[in-house]
């Protein structure tokens, strides 16, 4: 058993822990000591610099958590089945994380997932104190805007860590200052509380973080990746919109469309340009994704690099904080991608995406009920329905893959959404490398419908959603037609694999009403689903004082 509570096994590692985490190279290795970046002694531009580094890494574990050993990579399915867009496909010994969120009734405070949710969260949130309260210190040899501008960083970090465990266990245990000895007497803030800190933090990002085209500039031109008030905004938004402020999420939402720095994409572009596809198609192919490689849709992508990482991004890593398991390269090619490689006749290419291992599939809602016949978001080049032979030395090679005797429809030969298509055609069976797309702009528009129809502005949201619908290509909406199921609808087919889904139907309460007619597989959902439950282990530990549990667990 565990001496200490999660919360103080995470909170007394050094940023300089985490900043070697953020880039493993020999040089941390010398002896020299050129800047302290200890969390007491925190107090030069190198070493803040560091601590942000450090904290972006810490935020893009989300993205890269796979058990290994044993291979029990379930991780970001979690964020899928279970509701209306996806459903497990996975045998139930072969990817223990994804069962509890399939089969409701095994979902306990001893899951796994939830505990790393938690542990996740509160790494961030002291990694963020840390930076904030020397930050607060006097003497600083910087100038007071870049002690802001640092801030703000960690602000939003802290604010969007918190913004997560209120959205998915409610109140919860609010940490504003560095924890450096072991404290078991942890109690729950009241949810008003934190969502205080949350909105506190965000505003005072939003206040000070540049804008995106004036983030900080290294070697290889803007650091995109880093945090700027774009993201402030929209994060305010969502959060908003989860506290009931809606005319408050209305005017974030209209922050960011009114900036001028961001507009949807409507014209083909990029390195496949040459090549069948189409505008919606295109922000999703390798080397399309970033602001620098001409998306001006992208206002926070996670810029993977293969095999050395960037400041801001993401590469194949190791994190201190979770001893045992891998982090670095992302799974989310392995979840939704099929195993038509399995099938006789099928080699594996780039052009089908790479190796899938088809954890979850879309559901038949999805594949038959989401999306208009021309809606480009539904075209060929974005959900793959058909198959063709690739295999020259197949007899069948380059005819259309047929359902019948020796066809795999349930791993193999499965429709799928195209935007985690990715291969290194070094290592092509190797996890994916692909940039992730955390906020689009897109989404800034389904936000601001979302606020409208919350505010019975039924034409102004149809008028927001007719915006993305445009550009797909869809028929157009009008304000009779707006209801919440139909923003949700709209959402999905958008953000189909790229939201977290769990999260925006636990944020708008609306888990259980989404499922029905729509989910597929699932058993044991009730009431008590629509938070998660506080992780065992947190409440056993926290020995001087009541953690409270949520109810039903």
């Amino acid at each position: 058993m565990k001496k200490n509570t999660t919360f103080i096994k995470l909170l007394l590692v050094s940023v300089t822990v985490l900043a070697a985490a953020a880039s493993c190279k020999k040089s941390f290795l010398a002896e020299k000591i050129y800047s302290n970046f200890s969390p007491s002694e925190l107090t030069d531009s190198l070493g803040f610099e560091a601590a942000i580094a450090g904290i972006q890494t810490s935020y893009n574990l989300w993205h890269m958590y796979s058990q290994d050993p044993p291979g029990n990579q379930g991780w970001l399915t979690v964020w899928q089945i279970g509701t209306d867009v996806a459903y497990n496909k996975a045998v139930a010994d072969f990817d223990p994380l994804s069962v509890p969120y399939t089969n409701y009734a095994s979902l306990t405070s001893s899951d796994e997932s939830t505990s790393f949710t938690w542990t996740w969260a509160y790494n961030i949130i002291n990694n963020c104190n840390v930076v904030i309260t020397n930050l607060a210190k006097p003497g600083l040899s910087m100038g007071q805007g870049n002690i802001n501008s640092l801030r703000a960083e960690a602000s939003f970090f802290r604010g969007l860590a918190y913004n997560t465990l209120a959205t998915l266990y409610g109140g919860v245990p609010i940490i504003t200052v560095p924890v450096s000895t072991p404290k078991t007497n942890f109690t729950r803030a009241s949810l008003d509380s934190v969502n205080a800190l949350i909105i506190a933090d965000l505003s005072f990002a939003e206040s000070n973080l540049p804008t995106i085209e004036n983030v900080k500039v290294n070697s290889k031109g803007k650091m995109y990746g880093r945090a700027h008030k774009a993201m402030a905004s929209q994060l305010l938004a969502e959060v908003y919109l989860r506290t009931g402020q809606n005319s408050l999420a209305e005017q974030k939402c209209d922050a960011v469309i009114n900036s001028g720095d961001f507009h949807l994409v409507t014209s083909r572009y990029g390195s496949k340009v040459s090549q069948p596809g189409d505008a919606f198609s295109d922000m999703f192919v390798s080397g399309n994704q970033r602001r620098a490689q001409g998306n001006p849709e992208a206002i926070w992508v996670v810029e993977m690099e293969n095999p050395n990482t960037i400041v801001g991004g993401a590469g194949p890593a190791t994190d201190p904080m979770f001893p045992g398991y891998e982090f670095g390269l992302t799974q989310y090619r392995r979840i939704w991608g099929p195993r038509y490689y399995n099938q006789a006749g099928m080699l594996l290419c780039d052009s089908l995406g790479g190796r899938g291992i088809s954890r979850i599939a879309l559901t038949q809602w999805v594949l038959h009920s989401l999306y208009e016949q021309n809606d480009m978001r539904n075209s060929q080049y974005n959900i793959r329905r058909q198959f063709y032979y690739n295999d020259p030395s197949f007899p069948l090679y380059g005819q259309l893959v047929m359902p019948g005797p020796g066809i795999d429809t349930n791993r193999n030969i499965v429709p799928y959404t195209t935007k985690w298509n990715q291969m290194d055609p070094s290592n092509p069976t190797a996890a994916s490398v692909k940039d992730i797309f955390v906020m689009r702009f897109a989404e800034t528009y389904l936000l601001k419908a979302e606020a409208q129809f919350k505010q019975g502005d039924l034409a102004g949201a149809a008028t927001s959603l007719n915006v993305i619908r445009a550009r797909a290509n869809a028929s157009s909406v009008s304000a009779s037609d707006i209801t919440m199921d139909y923003i949700l609808d709209e959402r999905a087919r958008e953000l189909i694999a790229e939201e977290n889904r769990r999260m925006t139907l636990m944020r708008t309460k609306t888990l259980l009403t989404r499922v029905v007619g729509r989910g597929q597989n699932i058993t044991g959902l009730s009431q008590t689903n629509l938070l998660l439950p506080i992780p065992l282990s947190e409440i056993q530990l926290n020995k001087d004082a009541v953690l409270t549990q949520n109810p039903g667990y």
